[in-house]
């Protein structure tokens, strides 16, 4: 199965450089593609984090609060996960609503539906980096904008593309983020949007770092790990 609209003109194989940890020609900043889609790129150190931690949260948030501890500003509302969501067990398979500000750009609904991780890259790309320790966590997800989104007949949003690497540093680990988001409605995504996104995405993950220690540590099935802070 391939996580990419067959209109997106992307392999799957394309973005196995995010799981490297050598420089990306672009970290941080956005680009269109000659197929009109327009790449967003994101890079966010997240000080004594772990992707296990990422990990677990996907599992765990399913409120109002939670969102707002992620994001206190751009966040507005969480409007539910399927059925296909195991709180604390799985969200690959799963799709959550919500509605979110993009920095300056006004609040807007969202569908995001989560897919195995290995669906981005090339056949054997994310575990090999796994067990190289060059990644800890994928996420990745077909994603959408709007109160109409377009889904396929599997319930995937077809309007973008988003992926999430995490690599374990001895400071606690980077993120890699790109996002891909093709035309929608007959209409390119324009730069402000994408840039909107970028800003969004940074801070985010830049907020959620702060507190994300103390929640994962806090589930008392992570209590093995916790460090002594005397």
């Amino acid at each position: 199965m391939s996580l990419f609209p067959n209109t997106f003109g992307i392999a799957a194989g394309a973005l196995d450089a995010m799981l490297a940890p050598a420089p990306l020609r672009i970290e941080s900043g956005i680009e269109r593609l000659p197929s009109g889609v327009v790449r967003v790129a994101v890079r966010t150190d997240l000080p004594n984090c772990k992707g296990r931690m990422l990990d677990w949260w996907f599992k765990e948030f399913d409120t109002n609060q939670h969102l707002l501890m992620w994001h206190p500003v751009d966040h507005v509302e969480h409007r539910g996960w399927d059925a296909h969501w195991r709180k604390g067990q799985s969200y690959v398979g799963a799709t959550i609503r919500a509605v979110e500000s993009l920095g300056d750009i006004p609040p807007v609904a969202a569908v995001i539906r989560f897919h195995d991780p290995r669906e981005a890259f090339s056949p054997g790309a994310y575990d090999a980096a796994c067990d190289r320790g060059d990644a800890s966590l994928a996420v990745i997800a077909r994603i959408g904008f709007g109160d109409d989104v377009e889904l396929d007949a599997a319930g995937d949003p077809l309007q973008g593309v988003m992926v999430h690497v995490v690599r374990d540093t001895p400071f606690g680990a980077v993120l890699r983020s790109c996002f891909l988001l093709g035309p929608a409605h007959g209409h390119v995504v324009p730069d402000a949007v994408a840039l909107g996104l970028l800003q969004h995405c940074s801070s985010e993950f830049g907020y959620l770092s702060r507190c994300l220690p103390s929640l994962y540590w806090a589930d008392p099935a992570n209590r093995a790990d916790v460090p002594a802070m005397w």
